[in-house]
Parts: C-alpha cells; structure tokens; sequence
C-alpha cells in the first residue's frame, strides 16, 4: 500500500500558532510560499500554513509528521490510520451522489453515483480520492476516475445531461435545484438496479443538501430509489463516497465537453468569468444564436449577453422570516 504523502485539513489560530512554533522548535527551515502566513521545510516533509487557514503537508515524510508531530502537538487527537475505529459508520456499505456542470455555462450537466463498502474504502486509503474541487487537473481528475471504475466491488452509475436536453428540462422545471434533484434520484435509482453487484446491500444513499428543503430529492425519488434511506447534508463531499462520486461526475463532464469542442472545433473554456463571455460572443457571432443551445445552458446571463439582449435585473436574495 502507498504511503501517504499529502494531507490537508484546517487549523485555528491557536493550532497554527503551535505548530509554527513546534517546527522552529527543531529547526525546520522556513520557506516562502505566496499567500502563506507560514512554510517550513525539512529532509522528507514540506509544511505550508495558508492565510486562508489551510495546512497542506506533503512529502514522503508526511505520515510520519502527522502521526508524531500534528496529531499529538497541535490537533491532540490521534486520527491517522484509526478513522475507522473511531467512527465505524465510515466503512457502512452506500451510495454516494454528486454532480459537476451546474457552475459551467459551456458543456453537460453531469450526476454520478458511486456505492462503496469497507473493501473499496480500505482500497482507497492512500489514493487520494477526495472531493474533486481539491483537484486542479483535469489528468489527475481522469486517472482518479478509472481508479474509482476499476476497484473491485465497487459500482458506478452516471447520468449525463446534454445541453439542448438541458435547456429544454430548464424550460419545463424552471429551477436547477428541480434538475438537480431529478438527477440525483435517478441515479439512485439506477444503482437500486444494479443491487445484485452490490456486496453488502447499501444502507444509504448520501448527498450534498443543494436546496434549502430536504426533501426537494425525496420528493423526486422512483420506488427503488424509496427503499434506502436518503442522508442530505452540507460538504456531504468529505464522505469519501460522495468524494468519488464528484470525480467521476467531474470526469463525465470534462469528456462531455471535449466531445463539444471537437464536434464545434471550438475551445470552450470552463465555469462562467469573462473569458466564458468572450467565448459566447465569438460562437454566436460565428454559428448564430439558435447554435448556442446545443453547447451551452441558456438561462445563464452569458448567454443573453452573447446575443446581445438585456439583461433583468438581479434580484436581491433574502430569508425567508
């Protein structure tokens, strides 16, 4: 088995503070590191402090310095390697649902489910599957992918949205989250139907909480898709479940797209910023408008100013009282 070589998690104020003072205490050498408030080296391990307060420890001696150094000095727990013994729900048998498109006005909208039990679990310890906006690479995205597709006992089921089915499901729901929700209920769905591979049956399915009611997925959920219970929460991804599946969503995506640039011989650029807007204007002005539903989602404002069309006016969001 790998060992491990990277580690991220955040600290407090107050656990960063020991830390830094643990490392100069046996003198690692500072490093500079943009956007750090601190950075040490040593023979086998880097240690970067973020301003954002993300620790990130990489290197062969990596494990060795959480196990002896982080956990014990700065976290004062003992976690690496018993994250199982502390918490056993960790290695229970289900599903985990995630999508990837929802943010990118070029491309597909993606959702995939992933269902693992305490074998693919063990297979992973040291891959690095993990929630893969964490990932830069799209290499590393692909190859994490195959990874998660290959492990014995492991299932994969995707959904694909296309753009033209997109837009005209938009045109009927009216709502992202409605899509949403009917994407991830037919996932689960399909991995209901695929049981028999299944070894032990799933106890639950897991999913981001995307909408401010929890039963927005529920209510979308076929009869199979019934019968298991349904676990909707905030960064749902830190369950390595849900972390694979929002790699294998994210590599559906990221082929999705590249099956759109070779089919329009264009480079559509991902998310939505200004190099998005510039790649919309310079489509519609080549293809035409009618052209963009066939690559884009069209109830981004992208697209009403690629067409050159007003925009409304934004809509100040407020709780509900």
């Amino acid at each position: 088995m790998k060992p491990l070589t990277s580690h991220t998690c955040k600290l407090t104020d107050d656990q960063a503070t020991a830390l830094q003072r643990a490392l100069v205490a046996r003198s690692w050498k500072t490093r500079t590191v943009p956007y750090a408030r601190f950075a040490f080296e040593a023979d086998k391990c880097n240690v970067v402090f973020y301003e954002s307060g993300k620790l990130v420890v990489q290197g062969k001696g990596a494990s060795e310095f959480i196990e002896f150094v982080l956990e014990p000095e700065v976290l004062k727990q003992a976690k690496l390697g018993y994250e199982t013994v502390l918490n056993p729900d960790l290695l229970l048998p289900r599903f985990g649902v995630d999508e990837s498109g929802k943010g990118d006005f070029f491309g597909p909208l993606c959702v995939a489910g992933v269902y693992v039990n305490a074998a693919v679990i063990n297979a992973w310890k040291d891959q690095g599957i993990r929630d893969s906006k964490n990932i830069s690479s799209d290499k590393k995205i692909h190859e994490l992918a195959e990874v998660i597709r290959k492990t014995p006992g492991c299932v994969v089921d995707t959904v694909m949205i296309g753009n033209e089915a997109y837009n005209r499901l938009y045109e009927k729901m009216k709502s992202v989250n409605a899509m949403l929700a009917w994407g991830h209920a037919r996932v689960i769905e399909n991995l209901m139907g695929k049981r028999y591979q299944m070894d032990p049956a799933p106890v639950r399915a897991i999913s981001d909480q995307f909408a401010a009611s929890k039963n927005v997925i529920e209510k979308a959920l076929m009869s199979a898709g019934r019968g298991i219970e349904l676990v909707q929460r905030h960064k749902a991804e830190e369950d390595i479940a849900v972390a694979a599946a929002s790699i294998v969503a994210r590599d559906e995506f990221v082929k999705g797209l590249a099956k759109l640039e070779h089919q329009f011989s264009s480079k559509f650029p991902k998310g939505a910023g200004a190099n998005v807007d510039t790649m919309a204007k310079q489509f519609v002005a080549e293809r035409g408008a009618g052209e963009l539903q066939k690559v884009s989602k069209l109830h981004f404002r992208t697209a009403l100013r690629a067409q050159g069309l007003p925009e409304p006016p934004k809509v100040e969001w407020r709780r509900k009282s």
